[in-house]
C-alpha cells in the first residue's frame, strides 16, 4: 500500500466520521456510505481507494420500464452540468452516478462537494425519473390503492398521475 493511499483512506474515513453519514468500511480502502435524502429517502454510495484513485458508484434507480431513449437523453445532458460525478448504466440498465478521483483530490472539500453533488442528482431528480420510467406502474398502483381504500400517502408526489391517461394520447 502507498503513502498516498493511506492517507485518502484517513481523509475519507475522516470525513466520514465528520460529517455523520451512516457508513461502513468492508475491507482495508472500500467503504459503502448513506446519503440521507427527501425523496429517494437514502442513496447508497460505494468508494474504493486503489493504488491510484477512489472509484465511486452510487445506485439512483433501477432499469426503467418505459421511455429508455428519453430517459438516457435527459441523463446525458445533465452529465454535461455534474461536477466530478457522471450518470451511466450497468448491464442491467440500473441507472448510477458514478466518479473518479485521483489520490491527491482525496479532501474534506472536496469529498463534501462530491457528496453534495451525488445526493442532487440522485435523491433530487428521483420523482422525476421514477415518473419518467415508471409512469404507467405509477398510474395502475393509484388505481389499485384507490380500488381498495388503500392509502395514497407515499404517493402524493405523484397525485396528477392519478387520473385516468387521456385516451387519445395513451
Amino acid at each position: 500500500m502507498t503513502i498516498a493511499r493511506d492517507v485518502a483512506i484517513g481523509e475519507l474515513s475522516n470525513y466520514l466520521a465528520n460529517a455523520e453519514l451512516e457508513y461502513e468500511q468492508s475491507a482495508e480502502g472500500t467503504f459503502v456510505a448513506i446519503l440521507p435524502g427527501e425523496k429517494k429517502l437514502k442513496t447508497t454510495v460505494s468508494m474504493v481507494i486503489g493504488e491510484h484513485g477512489i472509484s465511486i458508484n452510487a445506485f439512483v434507480i433501477r432499469n426503467p420500464d418505459e421511455n429508455h431513449a428519453a430517459i438516457h437523453q435527459w441523463l446525458l445532458e445533465r452529465n454535461r452540468r455534474l461536477f466530478s460525478a457522471a450518470y451511466a448504466a450497468d448491464q442491467l440498465g440500473d441507472i448510477y452516478l458514478v466518479a473518479r478521483l485521483p489520490l491527491a483530490t482525496v479532501n474534506s472539500t472536496d469529498l463534501d462537494r462530491l457528496m453534495g453533488s451525488i445526493l442532487e442528482n440522485s435523491d433530487g431528480v428521483f420523482n422525476q425519473l421514477l415518473e419518467m420510467g415508471f409512469e404507467s406502474a405509477i398510474r395502475r398502483e393509484w388505481k389499485w390503492r384507490l380500488d381498495r381504500g388503500e392509502p395514497t400517502t407515499n404517493l402524493a408526489a405523484f397525485a396528477h398521475l392519478a387520473e385516468p391517461a387521456d385516451p387519445a394520447t395513451g
